[in-house]
């Protein structure tokens, strides 16, 4: 599958974005999707995961309580609210996609496809 991430751009520290991530066609609801984010000079960190069906779900420790990751399969859409967003938040946001449970979907060395990325940005 092939994806697309949009959404991101520039927020005042604690302000709210959504990013999307839009698989090319139906087997889309075959793959678990992460976000992952990266920085100059930095690995590609997980950030959350959603298994196929949106029932189970999983999120790095300083994201819990104000990311949600959400997908809608008729839409072959995969989602990110951010919410309280901090500057340390600023990266380059990337959806990633493997076919799979949601353990496939928590290491960028398991993703088998990537999307684009989008930039967030969040300013003091």
């Amino acid at each position: 599958v092939q994806l697309q991430a949009s959404g991101g751009g520039l927020v005042q520290a604690g302000g709210s974005l959504r990013l999307s991530c839009v698989g090319s066609d139906r087997t889309f609801s075959t793959f678990a999707v992460g976000w992952f984010r990266q920085t100059p000079g930095k690995e590609r960190e997980f950030v959350a995961a959603i298994s196929r069906s949106g029932s189970m779900r999983s999120y790095a420790e300083d994201v819990k309580g104000r990311f949600t990751i959400s997908r809608d399969n008729a839409r072959n859409t995969a989602y990110l609210q951010m919410n309280s967003l901090k500057p340390e938040d600023t990266a380059i946001y990337y959806c990633g996609a493997r076919w799979g449970p949601i353990a496939n979907a928590q290491s960028a060395t398991d993703i088998g496809s990537w999307g684009q990325g989008t930039l967030v940005t969040v300013s003091s």
